[in-house]
């Protein structure tokens, strides 16, 4: 059993961002510019924001954020995404959410400029992506694809089984291991709630994400010898050894589970370090006027 170290990898491409960022205003040129869109005062995102400013700060990516009281209308939201899609300064825009409930988040979503979409959600950057053209990708599937590329980690002709099927995690990921690349050119097979049979299609698999958010859900007798185990989850559970009182716990019984792996990655430590990485890497795209490919 080898860790999928997604920390390290992220430390990594950090540095390489960084490295291009200060050949960019070496020559003069501004640095990329990521603005954020906060509605309200949600903990969680408050939290997540924190962290991509102090991110991008530390690669020398221009970071702003944007905070307007839940009672703001959605016609001026949409009016102050209108202005930031005409800004030639802005690169990049990233809409927190959750949204308060008389916004319409998919609304709002359409309204960005999907050149400047780089959490990769507007239906444009979707569509290009499920059919295999240059697109913004949602940044955590696209940070898993990126650690199988870093470990170089064999995907053609493999079967992977997505667990999970939400528009943020599911469905893109199982839509990049599908495509005709590399990594990629997987057979995919995508569990839900209304799935039957789960634990034999998970042991049929090369490859299983595992993107519920429940907790130890993957058991060891559900995963065959050898399998490349990607867990999503992070789950805050109860630990009364925890200084906080609490601890992340991903949707994998990972003791139970990594023996019988060929890679797996830990939670924390695995896909989370990549999605602010992602993040950036299409700021940073964006900047430069370009569609990842």
């Amino acid at each position: 059993m080898q860790i999928i170290d997604g920390k390290l990898m992220a430390a990594r491409i950090k540095e390489e961002i960084a490295a291009e960022v200060k050949q960019l205003t070496a020559h003069g040129e501004r640095p990329p510019h990521l603005v954020a869109i906060i509605v309200g005062h949600d903990g969680g995102s408050e939290a997540y924001v924190a962290n991509k400013e102090k991110n991008c700060n530390a690669v020398g990516i221009r970071s702003t954020n944007l905070r307007f009281d839940e009672s703001i209308s959605e016609e001026q939201l949409i009016a102050e995404i209108s202005r930031l899609n005409d800004d030639p300064e802005v690169d990049g825009i990233i809409i927190q959410l959750p949204l308060p409930r008389h916004i319409d988040t998919q609304k709002v979503t359409e309204a960005l400029d999907y050149r400047k979409d780089v959490d990769g959600f507007h239906p444009i950057n979707v569509g290009r992506m499920a059919i295999g053209l240059p697109a913004f990708r949602p940044a955590t599937p696209a940070g898993i694809i990126e650690l199988l590329r870093r470990y170089d980690i064999p995907t053609k002709g493999k079967h992977a089984v997505v667990l999970g099927r939400s528009n943020i995690v599911g469905k893109p990921i199982a839509t990049m291991l599908m495509q005709k690349a590399l990594p990629g050119d997987c057979t995919v097979t995508v569990c839900h709630s209304s799935t039957p049979d789960i634990k034999e299609k998970c042991l049929q698999a090369d490859i299983i994400v595992a993107a519920l958010g429940v907790p130890g859900f993957l058991k060891e007798d559900m995963v065959k010898e050898g399998a490349v185990i990607i867990d999503v989850g992070t789950t805050r559970v109860p630990d009364p050894t925890a200084k906080s009182g609490s601890r992340l716990r991903g949707d994998v019984d990972f003791d139970a589970v990594s023996p019988k792996c060929s890679w797996i990655t830990p939670v924390p430590g695995g896909v989370g370090p990549m999605t602010n990485c992602i993040l950036m890497l299409n700021t940073l795209a964006a900047r430069r006027g370009e569609l990842p490919a």
